[in-house]
């Protein structure tokens, strides 16, 4: 019988944090003297009363480390508990949404993935929007713990490869998770801060920085205007492309920097294939640009930039609506999408360093058919990678494809179109934000989809943010018995 005590603590314990969270927006709606404040003191009061209960309870049952059960249903239930509470200023607030909305809004933030069901966004109260910022921006440090502690204990999708690189606290999962969280929260901090410096000096109100500066660094997307980065359109979105990179690459880097250790910043070659995959993408989407507006050489390199940039890291921001751009470009957003950024950082999709092992997996195996008789090891980074390293990278990507194709399905049989569930299933399953189409691309939204097709998308987004065979795992009948 699993204890679920330890898990049950860490849960109200985050809980608690969320509602404490929620005075921040409730002190904005106060000073702006609109009446609003109620909505998250209320909500403040009750997530903080089922949270505080809920560890108190469990309080007795902790213990210096977690099981591999334990931990698989942490790092699930976490996710799944923290949007229902998340929920609560949308249903009570001046949204009023209803529960699905309100579960699929705070899901999308919590998991930094960026989709909206919110129409209107210019006019809502500033505590809204700025409710919004948090959920992505305490998204974006649970994901990086979750990246850095939790998947590589669960030897999860290859990432179990990283598992050494700079915290040696083996087998004290919460005790690390709390040395990991302290060291990257000032870093974290720190980035966002200049972020929101950047911002401003690029004509942002203080409002607007703040929350966009959460929104970079949490690679989450959502904004405070309907027209999403459209509304700041030149210097600003340099800036935000540079700190979508920062926010990309795998924050132990930042680390050991700090610590004065920057060569393994430099040497990682998770981090040059990505800039370099950039670097190609904005090259040939900038060159496609200057061909269809042959007089905006600026334009056509910034808009390739950001837009690139946003799409690969996961944030999601859109600063036009490229979907008319033509086909070839549309396509290409699609596939881009689907790659992702550095592992240990607040980025989403399938990550640069599951491509590297992929293809070094491929190229021993072509080398070993050229010479059936030769020793041929597959190598990331100069040091030999171990067949469940290998096995386990390649189960990702066949229960990513097949997820994606089963969702695509589901969506399609709620009575969805082929681009619609198709897009909305990868989009999701990535933590991209904005699909493809008129009706959930980059200049609409997800709130037209039928409630049956928002549940989905609200589990595909909790699957592919916690690298989806944590959750799986689960429903597995090992993993009750073991």
């Amino acid at each position: 019988m699993i204890d679920l005590r330890p898990v049950g603590y860490v849960i109200g314990l985050l809980v608690t944090g969320l509602g404490i969270a929620m005075m921040a927006p409730m002190l904005v709606d106060l000073a702006e003297g609109k009446g609003h404040w109620t909505v998250f003191a209320e909500s403040a009061v009750l997530t903080i009363l089922i949270g505080g209960l809920t560890a108190l309870a469990c309080a007795n049952g902790v213990k210096e480390g977690l099981t591999i059960q334990q931990t698989f249903l942490l790092t699930t239930s976490v996710w799944v508990a923290l949007p229902v509470f998340g929920a609560l200023p949308f249903m009570l607030g001046a949204t009023e949404l209803r529960l699905v909305d309100a579960y699929f809004e705070a899901m999308s933030g919590l998991t930094t993935t960026g989709s909206t069901v919110i129409v209107g966004l210019d006019t809502l109260p500033r505590g809204i929007l700025l409710w919004r910022g948090i959920l992505q921006w305490l998204g974006g440090i649970g994901i990086i713990v979750v990246a850095m502690v939790f998947l590589p204990e669960l030897r999860v999708g290859g990432m179990q490869i990283f598992r050494s690189e700079a915290f040696e606290t083996m087998g004290k999962i919460l005790p690390r998770a709390t040395q990991i969280a302290s060291s990257i929260s000032s870093i974290y901090l720190t980035l966002t801060l200049i972020c929101v410096m950047a911002y401003l000096m690029t004509g942002m109100s203080m409002f607007d920085a703040t929350v966009h500066a959460m929104t970079t660094l949490s690679t989450g997307g959502f904004s405070n205007y309907d027209a999403s980065f459209g509304t700041f359109q030149g210097p600003a979105e340099y800036v935000a492309s540079v700190f979508m990179i920062l926010a990309a690459l795998p924050f132990v880097r930042y680390v050991q920097l700090v610590n004065g250790q920057a060569k393994p910043l430099w040497r990682d070659s998770q981090i040059r294939a990505f800039l370099l995959t950039i670097c190609v993408l904005v090259a040939v989407m900038a060159a496609t640009l200057l061909h269809i507006f042959p007089h905006h050489p600026e334009q056509a390199v910034r808009e390739a930039l950001f837009n690139i940039t946003s799409i690969i890291t996961g944030t999601g921001y859109a600063s036009v609506d490229y979907m008319t751009w033509g086909p070839f470009l549309i396509s290409l957003f699609f596939f881009i999408g689907l790659i992702g950024g550095c592992a240990g950082s607040t980025s989403c999709s399938i990550k640069i360093f599951r491509y590297q092992l992929l293809f070094a997996s491929i190229r021993t195996q072509i080398a070993r058919v050229r010479s059936p008789n030769g020793v041929f090891v597959t190598r990331f980074e100069g040091r030999p990678v171990g067949e469940d390293v290998l096995n386990s990278v390649m189960t990702f990507f066949m229960f990513f494809i097949l997820s994606l194709g089963i969702l695509s399905v589901a969506l399609a049989m709620t009575g969805l179109d082929f681009i619609t569930s198709v897009s909305g299933a990868a989009t999701a399953l990535a933590n991209v934000g904005p699909g493809l189409g008129d009706q959930i691309g980059p200049a609409g939204n997800f709130a037209g989809l039928n409630d049956t097709a928002k549940w989905l998308l609200s589990i595909a987004m909790l699957v592919g943010r916690l690298e989806i065979m944590v959750v799986f795992a689960l429903f597995t009948v090992r993993f009750w018995r073991d």
